[in-house]
Order: C-alpha cells, then structure tokens, then sequence
C-alpha cells in the first residue's frame, strides 16, 4: 500500500497554522503553543515565504541571546522551504524530510499552501500501513 500525502491531510485536515514575517517570535511560539505544533508556516499576502520552528527558535534566538520579543519572524525563519504535493507518496517524504533533516514539510497544489505534515504524521502512517499488511497476511496464512 502506498498511501499519498493527500489521504494524510484527507484525515487529518487541511489547517495551516501561519504566522507574518513581522510577527515576533515570541508571537509565533504563542501560536505553536496554543495549536501544539513545531512549526508554523510563514505567509505573506497568502504565498508561503518560510517556515519557523522550535528549533529556529532555540538555536538562532535563546542560543544567541537575543529576545524572543524584539525578534520578527523574518529575521529568524527558514527561506529555502521543501515543499512536495499531495501526490507525493509517504516513503518518498519520510526519504525526503531524513535525507533534508527536516521536521514540517509544507504541502502546495500549485503555489497554494494546502496544509502541513510533520514526521510524526508520517510515523502513524508507516505504522498503521504496516499494521494493516501483517492482519492481511496473518489472515492469508490462516486461511481467512
């Protein structure tokens, strides 16, 4: 079974959970707090710009010393974002997001932002898949 990123976002949804380039950090953090996230996409004029994670934040704000509000977003955020369709198989972006070593992966349809999974996403569905092939062929073996 090759499950499609698309039957992800299917279950899981389609919210997008973004912030400005000018928001500060400590407003991003806010927003990833609240909607129990790692990452939020960065959207200007509804065209995704970037992403910012926990890991930005530890390592380009606490790390350096600065203040998480006195810093914007745009200051700290990825630019150079990987971005793959909902065609996209899930072995192809768990290769993807290891080989990248990246968390979020941001899902388009064109140049729209139509959602956003994380590795853990992926996890589940490796996990459920494989489930779902052992009970078909322990009922094979069976005789069901």
């Amino acid at each position: 079974m090759k499950t499609k990123i698309k039957e992800i976002l299917a279950v899981k949804g389609h919210s997008i959970w973004a912030v400005s380039p000018e928001s500060t950090v400590f407003e991003a953090i806010e927003v990833m707090a609240d909607k129990g996230v790692g990452a939020l996409a960065v959207t200007l004029d509804e065209k995704l710009v970037g992403i910012v994670s926990e890991r930005d934040y530890a390592r380009k704000v606490i790390l350096k010393g600065q203040s998480s509000r006195e810093t914007f977003v745009r200051e700290i955020m990825s630019t150079e974002v990987v971005c793959v369709s909902g065609e996209e198989k899930v072995d192809e972006c768990m290769a993807l997001m290891t080989e990248k070593r990246i968390r979020h992966l941001p899902i388009l349809d064109g140049d729209k932002l139509v959602g956003m999974i994380s590795v853990g996403d992926l996890v589940k569905t490796i996990i459920r898949d494989q489930t779902f092939t052992i009970e078909q062929l322990e009922g094979y073996i069976r005789g069901r």
